[in-house]
């Protein structure tokens, strides 16, 4: 907020400065006869010293000049004239001036000073981040592509010496390969637009049942040797919402499941409707629609029967390329604070818990709904 009030023209600086201290004054002046002027002299200070946090130092200056003259015509004896009657007044008037100049100056510095410490800490924040973000490409890209070079080179070199097994094993090497990078850059796209704090969803009617089957379908080689059991709400409604960005947070937590959990072991998808308030019909092409609109929440609960979080993990898991102790080799610690992200762009909510047989994120996300009447 007081950045943006910096931002402002010094002209309209200068204006909205003079505009309050002259508001202050006046209101003071209708209330002199029961008002000491010294009392006086402390709100203007006061109206002051607010300017000086908000603007910057030269409005703050007209201000602090503007408020003592004010202050001498006024409300100091004799008023109307800028003569001071008493040796006493004279002192408090330059006290006044003085200590209104340097506490606007003051004010005006320890901004500065907290700004440069603000930009150094995001210096700081931005240099950390490029070298945890290079780290990361340095292996988590240079792998893959190293493995498909690799791959093609022995295709290329001499195809009449490799058995047909061969030959499907470097395929199938480069299709591994392949995905891991694709995956790798997906996250690095979905972050940096997260990250520009520009991410609007592009909402729409989304069949749910259709969205988990998409993606389960494209993560068949992941899944493969899992058991997936899926209760799927009956007679759920259409939701609206970003279609790609729910189906990249239920890709991240399945494919998280996948890695992190043993071979042949139980992964659970639940889908529910959480019922919540009925919308209003507003127009007549509403009330006759057949369509009745509702605003309910997505429930969407993913559990598995893996080793679960480290308990003192669990609050670290969303956040930027944070990997647990315990992670495999691979990834970049981007995918799940992408679901977070993503989450909350549709001003939902994420939670992680250990249970007794592995770990569950619930995911609840209010959104408008619909049921066709058949």
């Amino acid at each position: 907020m007081l950045e943006r009030l910096t931002k402002i023209s010094r002209s309209l600086q200068i204006l909205i400065s003079l505009g309050l201290v002259v508001l202050i004054s006046g209101i003071c002046y209708l209330l002199s006869d029961w008002m000491d002027y010294k009392v006086v002299a402390f709100l203007l200070l006061l109206i002051v010293s607010l300017i000086a946090i908000m603007f910057d130092i030269f409005p703050v200056l007209v201000a602090a000049s503007l408020s003592a003259l004010v202050w001498n015509f006024f409300f100091i004896e004799p008023k109307y004239t800028f003569h001071i009657g008493s040796a006493e007044d004279g002192v408090l008037f330059l006290m006044y001036f003085l200590i209104v100049l340097i506490n606007a100056v003051l004010t005006n510095r320890i901004r500065r000073i907290e700004k440069q410490v603000r930009e150094k800490e995001e210096k700081g924040k931005t240099v950390k981040l490029y070298n945890t973000l290079l780290n990361s490409l340095s292996h988590e890209l240079k792998t893959p592509i190293s493995a498909i070079v690799g791959a093609t080179d022995n295709l290329l070199a001499d195809p009449a010496k490799l058995t047909e097994e061969n030959k499907k094993e470097l395929i199938a090497g480069i299709s591994v390969a392949a995905f891991r990078l694709n995956q790798q850059v997906e996250n690095l796209l979905s972050m940096s637009r997260l990250e520009s704090g520009f991410i609007q969803p592009k909402k729409d009617w989304t069949d749910v049942s259709e969205l988990l089957y998409d993606v389960i379908q494209r993560l068949e080689q992941q899944l493969k040797h899992h058991q997936l059991i899926i209760q799927i709400e009956e007679n759920l409604p259409l939701y609206k919402l970003d279609y790609g960005l729910m189906e990249q947070v239920l890709y991240n937590l399945l494919y998280n499941a996948a890695l992190y959990t043993p071979e042949y072991s139980d992964i659970l998808i639940q889908v529910n409707n959480k019922a919540d308030k009925i919308y209003s019909l507003n127009t007549k092409e509403e009330a006759h629609s057949s369509i009745k609109k509702e605003t309910n929440q997505l429930v969407l609960t993913i559990e598995d029967r893996g080793p679960g979080f480290p308990p003192e993990e669990i609050s670290k898991v969303f956040d930027k390329f944070y990997r647990l102790s315990n992670s495999k080799t691979g990834g970049s610690g981007l995918g799940l604070s992408i679901v977070k992200g993503f989450v909350e762009a549709h001003n939902g909510t994420v939670l992680l818990e250990n249970v007794p047989h592995g770990a569950r994120f619930t995911i609840e996300i209010p959104a408008e709904t619909s049921y066709v009447k058949i």
